[in-house]
């Protein structure tokens, strides 16, 4: 490979860590080519990427980002998944992935700036999504509301309910 050629693929793989908020390094070897594609177009449409990096030009990649730290990880046939949304989804994919493909091994994943091991991966993946941990945040939110809400009407209903008892009152003993 030129020099050229590393220079940019190095750059190119140092933009991935610095643009993702979560990332995961994988051993793939024995994985057949064909389940690897497929695998990989899961992934994109997860907003993740999935890159074979020579771990010496992953390793210069690594250097002046946040997760400098993980270089230490990057030993024998490596792969790295990018992911630049949803941290949960993407680790459920990995590690349903990792379920169906067991050459697939979860070496270490960081999530923001922390590097996190297979077993914080592996939480992470028993996450609800965004969308659903957003949708009980805002059912916890509206909750109090609702019962206040419930709470102001029901004396107006009250005053009502003895208002008629009331005139039923009234109107049984005009009638007897």
């Amino acid at each position: 490979m030129e020099k050229s050629t590393k220079a940019s693929l190095i750059e190119e793989v140092q933009d991935k860590f610095k643009r993702a908020n979560a990332t995961f390094i994988a051993e793939y070897q024995g994985i057949k080519a064909q389940d690897m594609n497929e695998f990989r177009a899961s992934l994109r449409k997860s907003s993740m990427d999935f890159k074979v990096v020579r771990n010496t030009l992953a390793r210069r990649a690594v250097q002046g980002t946040p997760v400098e730290s993980l270089a230490a990880e990057l030993k024998g046939p490596t792969a790295i998944a990018f992911s630049y949304s949803d941290a949960a989804q993407a680790a459920k994919t990995l590690v349903q992935f990792a379920k169906d493909q067991p050459k697939l091994k979860l070496k270490v994943g960081t999530l923001g700036n922390k590097v996190i091991t297979v077993q914080e991966i592996k939480g992470l993946a028993e996450l609800p999504s965004k969308d659903v941990l957003l949708a009980k945040m805002l059912g916890s939110m509206k909750a109090p509301m609702t019962g206040i809400v419930g709470v102001l009407a029901g004396v107006p209903r009250k005053f009502l309910f003895a208002l008629n008892a009331i005139k039923d009152q009234k109107a049984a003993s005009a009638g007897a």
